[in-house]
């Protein structure tokens, strides 16, 4: 039997649009002399659908795509998924579609409940194996969950599955290739059954997915791998009980693997929701250089303008990096002098600061209303163009509250929210590796968001080393302040960069969606009180 995997970008909601993909999958199929064309998880309304499964009108348009498609889908057996709503309840379920009629319905078992799943929100959970003959071949079906927990996959090998057939909508986050290989590869070696895993690919707000389906033979060897970050029609032979396949595209290193699901976050994100253009505030800082360069691979240079608004604390060196840099991708660039406005402003809340200053200088006020002038430059050109603003904060920055609320966080979209500073600099190397459009100067030296004279981040932050490290252990790992301390990390810093980044939260729930790369990003998956008198034990 020859099966082909239909590795797609979905749209959520776009039912006519998807239909058309799966039907040209389903003739590309065909002609590669395929019998069975396996889809995605929920491919038919694109995933995730969140509260779009709250609505009757939502499953009734879904069947009526359901019953087009199988009108449009001949001589091939079609795996298609779709959500069911069947006696008052509704499931995460798969059709076996044969010529032109529903032949078998499979409903999921296992509903995930973590991370950034919330399906026992929306489903039923199934409660059977799923077995179906394509091709004389004894097939089970599993959803996306199924093969990460045990029960589904052994309950269908055990009514006589001969290889499995795998829907899923797995998005990425960094290492998660070795996360599913695992998961399937235990499945298989208790069973000793094949099975195909076959995986969305696309943007979808926060979300991206990255693809990289794959088949596992019964000795748990991949056979089948199939490009990350890009549509794929993947062929799979399986004869007397073995896999063979020509497809195996090579795995990407972790940078190529972080920036190519930026990039794709991006394209998919402006695109689907039909914005002209983007618009980046450049200030010649490693942050805004790095968005800028995803923006221009996700779009092309003439859908994305950079704009540079010098302060006076702006230094030189970040005027020419700029100008060199946006020279480089070939982008429009504009230069907006702010100093005036900063000037009305003070003239504006001088009488009402005259007695609230203890000493003359200024203080982190002033420095955010520079945030705050920009940002209602950006706003004011997307408004008047239509162009998206794309927000340049760090992940590292964001969760200890480095930023200014309606100032460099004003924006529709954060491109790297979920990427540390560490790995900015890591990103920016793999860029230049690609092409040297990043200034040596904007690499070398270090950070600042020349807000006031001579400033740089380590005046406020711990190194970004330590503050990576721990964040991470404190938000991905959930581990507590005294086991931070316990590992190594300084104790001052553990409890300041603690502090701040419980403070930070009010900060956070106010800022745009951005793209998640790590197993746990200030999104759908950080859920804590912005009112909390919880602290952690040291």
């Amino acid at each position: 039997m020859r099966i082909a995997v239909a590795q797609f970008n979905a749209t959520v909601g776009d039912l006519t649009g998807n239909v058309e993909r799966i039907v040209r999958c389903a003739a590309e199929a065909r002609a590669c002399g395929a019998q069975v064309l396996l889809t995605p998880e929920l491919a038919l309304c694109g995933y995730p659908p969140e509260d779009l499964l709250l609505r009757p009108d939502f499953y009734r348009a879904c069947a009526q795509a359901l019953a087009e498609l199988a009108g449009r889908v001949g001589d091939i057996a079609l795996v298609v998924g779709h959500p069911l709503e069947a006696d008052g309840l509704c499931y995460n379920a798969a059709s076996v579609i044969e010529n032109g009629c529903c032949t078998a319905v499979c409903r999921k078992n296992h509903l995930a409940n973590y991370e950034v799943f919330d399906e026992r929100r929306y489903f039923a959970a199934g409660d059977a194996p799923c077995v179906v003959t394509l091709g004389g071949v004894r097939c089970g079906i599993n959803i996306c969950a199924d093969v990460w927990e045990e029960g589904a996959f052994e309950a269908a090998a055990d009514v006589g599955a001969e290889l499995m057939l795998v829907l899923n909508a797995s998005p990425c986050h960094l290492g998660k290739q070795n996360d599913r290989r695992q998961a399937l590869g235990e499945r298989v070696a208790a069973c000793g059954i094949a099975a195909i895993y076959c995986n969305l690919v696309g943007g979808q707000d926060e979300l991206v997915f990255d693809g990289a389906s794959f088949a596992l033979d019964a000795g748990q060897i991949v056979r089948m791998r199939l490009p990350q970050f890009e549509e794929a029609l993947g062929i799979v032979d399986f004869r007397a009980g073995e896999l063979h396949s020509a497809d195996l595209a090579a795995e990407l290193p972790l940078e190529a693997e972080a920036y190519r699901a930026l990039v794709l976050g991006v394209r998919d994100y402006v695109g689907k929701n039909g914005f002209p253009g983007v618009i980046v505030g450049f200030s010649g800082g490693i942050d805004s250089a790095l968005t800028l360069c995803v923006a221009v691979d996700a779009l092309g240079a003439d859908k994305v303008r950079a704009v540079m608004m010098p302060s006076p604390y702006t230094a030189r060196m970040s005027l020419d990096d700029s100008r060199e840099m946006a020279r480089q991708l070939g982008v429009r660039y504009d230069e907006i002098a702010i100093e005036s406005a900063m000037r009305t402003y003070a003239a504006m809340l001088d009488p009402l600061f005259a007695d609230l200053r203890v000493t003359a200088t200024e203080d982190t006020t002033e420095e955010n209303i520079q945030a705050r002038i920009r940002g209602n430059l950006l706003m004011a050109l997307s408004n008047k163009t239509g162009a998206l603003v794309l927000t340049t904060g760090n992940k590292s920055e964001i969760a200890v509250g480095y930023c200014t609320l309606y100032g460099d966080m004003a924006g529709g979209f954060a491109v790297i929210k979920d990427v540390y500073k560490t790995l900015v600099y890591r990103l920016a190397h793999y860029r230049n590796g690609i092409s040297p459009v990043i200034p040596d100067n904007i690499i070398s030296r270090p950070p600042s968001a020349e807000l006031r004279p001579d400033q740089v981040d380590q005046d406020s932050l711990p190194a970004y080393e330590v503050l990576d490290t721990i964040v991470r252990a404190y938000m991905e790992e959930d581990r507590s302040p005294r086991e931070i301390i316990a590992a190594g990390l300084p104790e001052e810093a553990v409890r300041r960069v603690v502090r701040l980044l419980r403070m930070a939260e009010y900060k956070r729930r106010q800022a745009p969606v951005g793209i998640r790369i790590t197993p746990r990003g200030f999104g759908k998956d950080w859920r804590y009180p912005i009112t909390n008198r919880y602290r952690d034990e040291f």
